[in-house]
């Protein structure tokens, strides 16, 4: 049995249909998401090739949520992503859009932190589980392209010092972006 280290293995079989391999059973796209959530890693496998297909599926998902309503890609983003699949930008944008959810979880992390220190609710039980599923909802959002999983920075007290190394991300982005254009 796969420990909770290693990616949750999904196979699909011809029939399209999808088989957790810890659980012997068949799963939904649904189930997926669920597991992603929860801050699980998950590779899915066509049986027959053996061909990676999890990106596929990633992308499927995050459809299906658009199309019912949980909108978080706005129009303007996702015109701009297909406008970079046809331009000389697409080599930037995975590097652009790690980087900007690496600086949101990292935002996040350290304003969780604050809130840990500072506030006196921190005690409450359920702050943990809160806690764990914003971690898990920022590892989903960024499709494992962060490595989520690594220990984030220990949070320094000097605010001033953090923003200029994201002034200096951002300076460095621009300038990349400008020589593109």
């Amino acid at each position: 049995m796969a420990t909770k280290d290693q990616p949750l293995l999904i196979k699909r079989y011809a029939s399209r249909r999808l088989y957790n391999t810890e659980t012997s059973d068949y799963v939904t796209l649904e189930d997926i998401a669920v597991f992603i959530r929860e801050g699980r890693e998950v590779q899915i496998v066509d049986l027959k090739s053996g061909d990676d297909l999890t990106r596929q599926y990633l992308l499927q998902i995050i459809a299906e949520h658009e199309s019912k309503g949980e909108s978080v890609l706005g129009v303007d983003i996702l015109t701009d992503l297909v406008r970079s699949y046809t331009s000389q930008v697409a080599s930037v944008v995975p590097s652009f859009l790690q980087t900007s959810f690496e600086t949101l979880r990292e935002g996040q992390s350290q304003a969780m932190e604050n809130m840990t220190k500072a506030n006196p609710l921190a005690a409450m039980p359920g702050f943990e589980a809160m806690r764990a599923q914003q971690d898990a909802f920022m590892k989903a959002m960024t499709g494992g392209m962060m490595g989520a999983g690594a220990p984030a920075k220990e949070p320094t007290d000097d605010a001033e010092g953090d923003l200029e190394d994201m002034k200096a991300q951002l300076k460095a982005m621009q300038d990349k972006l400008n020589k593109l254009g």
